[in-house]
């Protein structure tokens, strides 16, 4: 089975995740960038929806096994590859591969949206922190980094984490709706505006800057 399966129903495409914990590795990362390369080359009205192939997740973020073992020599290059995944498209680790879009849809009754970070000891490059900060509410950004609490889907929608929380045979055809309104937009335009909106979250994306000497103390 290919790690990511990308289908097209009329305007929309599905991106479907199927690495099962959806893990970020460079084999997940290349296939991730080698679909988004499709949907870049295509032509006409467009928009993409991403979602988990497996009931319990979307994705969890960092494969530390890896990095922390057989990628240790390499993590220096693969977090910057990271941090340039995440800042493709002018907005296309789990929770912030999520925030990466313009929309989210969720499920009301299982699953967790997590920043874990501050009890997995691993610090946020200035990118990924200027993400996150840039999607949520001041209290909410400052509570998800300080506490590493896990936040339902109900609750999600309550804090504006995500858009909406549904049940879960509602979870795709609610994202592919909010995908076919902006479909139509001239995707020269949309882009355009994206790229204004978050153009200090997305310098700091592509530049690729990280606290590397942490990374190297853990490894």
């Amino acid at each position: 089975m290919a790690i990511v399966d990308l289908k097209r129903e009329g305007d929309i495409f599905i991106l479907t995740m199927q690495a099962g914990e959806n893990r970020f590795n460079p084999s997940f990362i290349g296939g991730m960038n080698q679909v988004l390369d499709q949907v870049e080359r295509s032509s006409g009205p467009a928009a993409l929806v991403t979602v988990g192939g497996a009931e319990k997740f979307y994705s969890d973020g960092l494969d530390l096994g890896w990095l922390m073992g057989e990628g240790k020599k390499e993590w220096e290059k693969f977090i910057l590859e990271v941090l340039k995944f995440l800042g493709r498209n002018a907005f296309a680790a789990g929770a912030m591969l999520a925030l990466a879009h313009d929309y989210r849809v969720m499920r009301a009754d299982r699953g967790f949206f997590c920043l874990p970070e501050v009890d997995i000891k691993i610090p946020l490059a200035p990118g990924m922190r200027a993400l996150i900060q840039s999607r949520l509410s001041p209290n909410v950004f400052r509570d998800l980094i300080l506490t590493g609490d896990r936040v339902g889907g109900s609750e999600a929608k309550e804090k504006g984490i995500v858009d909406e929380a549904v049940s879960p045979d509602q979870v795709l055809p609610r994202a592919v709706a909010r995908a076919a309104v902006l479909a139509g937009k001239d995707r020269r335009i949309y882009g355009n505006l994206k790229r204004g909106m978050y153009a200090e979250v997305l310098t700091l994306l592509e530049n690729g800057q990280a606290d590397f000497s942490f990374f190297g103390q853990q490894t």
